[in-house]
C-alpha cells in the first residue's frame, strides 16, 4: 500500500514561493507512487476555479496548471468548505474533479494510520 501524503496549502499568489512548494510537493510525492489529497485553503482557494492557476506566475517554478492537472488526475484536491463559501465558491463553479469538504474530512484524512501532512 502506497504512503498517503496530505497537503494543505493555505497560499497563492500572495506568497508565491510557498504556494508553489506545495504544489510541487505535491506532485512530486504523487510521481513518486504516493497517494496524495491535496487541500485548497485560504488564498490558494482561487485555483480551485476554470484558469485561475494559469493567471499564477512564479519564475523557475514548475507550470501550477501543470501541478494542478497531474493532481486532479492522479490524486485527490479539495476545496476547504469555510474558504469557499467565503469567497462565494459553490460546487458548480470548481473544476472537475474538486471536492468542497470541511474540517472534519481533513482530520479524518490526517489521523488515518500512515499518513504524512504537510502545511504550507
Amino acid at each position: 500500500m502506497p504512503h498517503t501524503l496530505v497537503v494543505k496549502v493555505t497560499a497563492g499568489a500572495d506568497a508565491p514561493e510557498r504556494c508553489s512548494q506545495a504544489f510541487t510537493v505535491a506532485a512530486t510525492a504523487l510521481a513518486n507512487g504516493a497517494d496524495v489529497s491535496l487541500w485548497l485553503t485560504g488564498e490558494s482557494a482561487w485555483f480551485a476555479l476554470p484558469d485561475r492557476a494559469g493567471e499564477f506566475e512564479l519564475p523557475h517554478a514548475a507550470p501550477l496548471p501543470d501541478l494542478l492537472a497531474s493532481l486532479l488526475v492522479g490524486g485527490r484536491v479539495t476545496l476547504c468548505t469555510q474558504c469557499a463559501a467565503r469567497r462565494d465558491i459553490g460546487p458548480d463553479d470548481v473544476l472537475p474533479g474538486i471536492r468542497i469538504a470541511g474540517a472534519a474530512t481533513f482530520v479524518e484524512e490526517i489521523l488515518s494510520d500512515d499518513v504524512q501532512a504537510l502545511v504550507y
